[in-house]
């Protein structure tokens, strides 16, 4: 059996289970290949994983961790080290482990087709959050010479808080939620913005996809803002994975 596999912690929210089963029934590999969660809350725990599962050919990581799996692997991808995180693994045939990074084409490609009608350099964005989905979209921001601010609960020389957005939401077009706040099943839950200072000029995108209208997104949109769900994004870092294990 093939088996492949995603890690993080909690994994209920997760659509990849589904998405690659469809997928290997679709290409009628369903009797030899399978795709499962495992929720590890502690990557400490990532080495007798990988031992005690003899038939993995490939990995994905999310949160928590994305960055923290890095010092496990045996090298990384230039499209990793870009990023300065690991989303997909790849099991070689010599036993060595090597990470990448998909979540930067998924987001960069999904983002391209957001923003299609708009003049991309001349949008401003605030990234919320800065853990490793959020590294993945600066980088992207960057390539694009799209101008950001990263948003943080704590302030830092790199990060500005929550209480910063309000002076300058009106310049900021774009905002990008990385966080998982408003993920299943706390779906009540949305990040910490001046929803009423949002107008339509403004485009919202959530890398959470379940649920697919998060309660960021439904604020965003009855303040007439554009928004966008992270399902896309999903489907088009699952397809690079897919390509990275198979190449």
């Amino acid at each position: 059996m093939n088996l492949y596999a995603l890690i993080g912690y909690p994994l209920g929210h997760s659509f990849s289970k589904k998405y690659f089963t469809e997928k290997f029934a679709n290409m009628g590999l369903s009797e030899t290949h399978q795709y499962t969660l495992f929720e590890i809350p502690d990557i400490q725990e990532f080495p007798a994983l990988i031992k005690s599962q003899p038939d993995l050919k490939g990995m994905n990581v999310t949160i928590p961790h994305k960055q923290a799996v890095m010092p496990f692997l045996d090298g990384l991808d230039a499209s990793a080290e870009k990023v300065g995180a690991v989303n997909v693994i790849k099991f070689m045939a010599d036993g060595k482990l090597i990470g990448y990074n998909s979540d930067y084409y998924g987001f960069k490609t999904s983002l391209e087709d957001f923003l299609a009608e708009t003049n991309i350099p001349s949008i401003k964005a605030l990234v919320l959050g800065n853990g490793g989905a959020g590294k993945a979209v600066v980088a992207a921001l960057k390539d694009l010479e799209i101008s950001y601010k990263t948003v943080s609960r704590t302030k830092s020389d790199e990060n500005i808080g929550y209480d910063d957005i309000p002076e300058i939401i009106a310049d900021y077009q774009l905002i990008i939620n990385c966080s998982p706040v408003g993920t299943y099943p706390k779906s009540d839950q949305c990040p910490d913005i001046p929803y009423d200072a949002l107008t339509e000029n403004h485009y919202l995108y959530d890398l959470v996809y379940n649920p697919l209208e998060t309660l960021f997104l439904q604020k965003g949109r009855e303040k007439g803002a554009k928004t966008h769900n992270g399902l896309p994004m999903l489907h088009l870092q699952a397809e690079k994975a897919w390509e990275v294990w198979n190449s």
